[in-house]
């Protein structure tokens, strides 16, 4: 068995009115950090149909949140947990959680290399 920690990257696509409550269960469960942008997109759905002033139109692209977080130490089923739990309405468009193994990670500042790059040592 692997014992060797790994480093995660865990992109979250959300609705933007569930982003505050997110970044405080993050922090509670101990990631340390996070990235966040505004990004429009579709699923399956390819968006919905709304009216103004009469006409039907169809809107594309959705805006929501894109949550990046790279954990080293946080277990990872335990973040991905933590977000569904946080972000789940029950309903189309809640949005989707991507996870990929990162080769290494370096800190610009110090140079340091793999977890030591990503665990928050206050300085």
């Amino acid at each position: 068995m692997d014992t060797e920690k790994k480093i995660y990257k865990v992109d979250a696509v959300i609705r933007p009115e569930k982003l505050e409550e997110l970044k405080d269960r993050l922090y509670a469960i101990g990631v340390t950090g996070i990235t966040v942008s505004d990004v429009y997109g579709c699923g399956l759905t390819h968006g919905q149909e709304e009216i103004y002033r009469g006409n039907v139109l169809t809107v594309n692209l959705l805006p929501k949140v894109k949550v990046e977080i790279v954990i080293y130490e946080t277990p990872l089923e335990k973040l991905i947990d933590t977000i569904r739990d946080t972000c789940n309405t029950g309903h189309v468009g809640d949005g989707k959680i991507f996870v990929s193994e990162l080769l290494t990670a370096i800190k610009i500042r110090t140079g340091e290399r793999g977890g030591d790059a990503i665990i928050d040592d206050k300085a």
